[in-house]
């Protein structure tokens, strides 16, 4: 069987961040569709979500943005405020098989405008 492309390139940058993390940091993920954003805070010893946003959530979704350049910013907001609820700073940036331009980076300098370290 054949992988695709993007599940190779998706399990090569995973796996540089986990095995290059000595210092057991956490892991922050970003899934982008053409509509939606979705990020998230995952403990990669514990296999566990800590902390999660998405553009499908409902407190998101009653703000109307227009653009979803927009949608991604404020994904960044709630997800840097959820992080400094409990007590996380510093985090490795998993951007998937995804850029890091765009809706990506708009999502990344959120999230350090409020806090996180990367």
């Amino acid at each position: 069987m054949k992988i695709d492309k993007i599940i190779k390139k998706r399990l090569r940058i995973r796996n540089k961040l986990i095995n290059f993390n000595t210092n057991n940091r956490l892991r922050l993920t970003v899934n982008r569709s053409s509509k939606n954003i979705s990020a998230q805070i995952i403990d990669d010893i514990k296999d566990k979500t800590l902390v999660a946003a998405s553009s499908l959530e409902k407190d998101i979704r009653k703000i109307n943005k227009t653009k979803k350049s927009d949608l991604s910013l404020f994904v960044g907001e709630t997800l840097a405020k959820r992080a400094n609820e409990k007590n996380i700073t510093k985090v490795y940036f998993d951007r998937g098989c995804y850029k890091y331009h765009g809706r990506v980076k708009l999502l990344a300098d959120a999230l350090r405008k409020n806090g996180l370290e990367f």
